[in-house]
């Protein structure tokens, strides 16, 4: 049912330049809840969500893929949605990301970039002696990479 929902999606999304990241349909309640994630490098404001729902609910209703009572769900994946392919990595290359390792420990720095689709660069910074690294980082030493705030550039910002 997904990849009908994702072929009626397609079209509209890559006319808006935005990203499907994941389609899913479940319980919500009396009636079943079709959930659209989308993104977009550089994020997506309310309006071309809007447009998305709109125009998916003008497919859905015309092809009537889902039986009985659903609602509708837009939204973007958010902060705490975990990076985990290479078209996320770009999508947010030059965002401050936290990186969680298997023993707990956690380093944050700026996401630069997939290199490949098992590993992204990471600059950190290593110091008034040593300044910013380039660190790779292979997403099989990671336990997830999500997106996080940069409170130091938030307070130099608020100065």
């Amino acid at each position: 049912m997904e990849e009908k929902i994702e072929a009626l999606l397609k079209p509209i999304t890559d006319e808006l330049g935005v990203d499907v990241i994941k389609v899913s349909l479940g319980s919500g309640g009396h009636s079943q809840l079709l959930r659209v994630t989308v993104d977009k490098a550089g994020g997506l404001d309310s309006d071309v969500l809007t447009s998305i729902s709109r125009a998916l609910a003008l497919q859905l209703d015309a092809e009537d893929p889902i039986k009985g009572v659903y609602r509708l769900e837009v939204s973007t994946p958010g902060l705490d949605w975990p990076l985990q392919t290479k078209a996320d990595f770009d999508r947010h290359a030059d965002e401050w990301v936290k990186v969680v390792f298997p023993d707990g420990s956690s380093q944050e720095g700026r996401n630069l970039g997939a290199v490949d689709d098992g590993s992204f660069t990471l600059l950190v910074d290593g110091g008034k002696r040593v300044g910013e690294q380039e660190r790779v980082v292979a997403l099989a030493d990671v336990s997830k990479v999500i997106r996080a705030i940069n409170w130091k550039e938030v307070s130099r910002g608020m100065k």
